[in-house]
């Protein structure tokens, strides 16, 4: 059981990875490094298509990847 969370975990973590790494820039150039990405904060630009999808790819594998972290983590402090 052990092993198979955390091979299930590892694979989670690959697919965050490659989720985020998928995901294309915000802001580009100086007015980006200057903003800090503020209008994505306060909604200027909303996600579209394939932006939308990897953005809710990434939140959702966030989530599958916590909660495994911390069910193996439980698993391997009671052995």
């Amino acid at each position: 059981m052990e092993l198979a969370l955390k091979i299930i975990l590892v694979i989670a973590s690959l697919g965050l990875i490659a989720a985020v790494l998928l995901q294309p820039g915000k802001s580009a150039g100086l007015s980006g490094a200057i903003s800090g990405g503020a209008e994505h904060l306060f909604g200027k630009k909303k996600a579209r298509g394939m932006e939308l999808f990897l953005s809710r790819l990434t939140m959702g594998l966030a989530v599958v990847f916590f909660v495994l972290s911390l069910v193996v983590a439980f698993f391997v402090r009671g052995a």
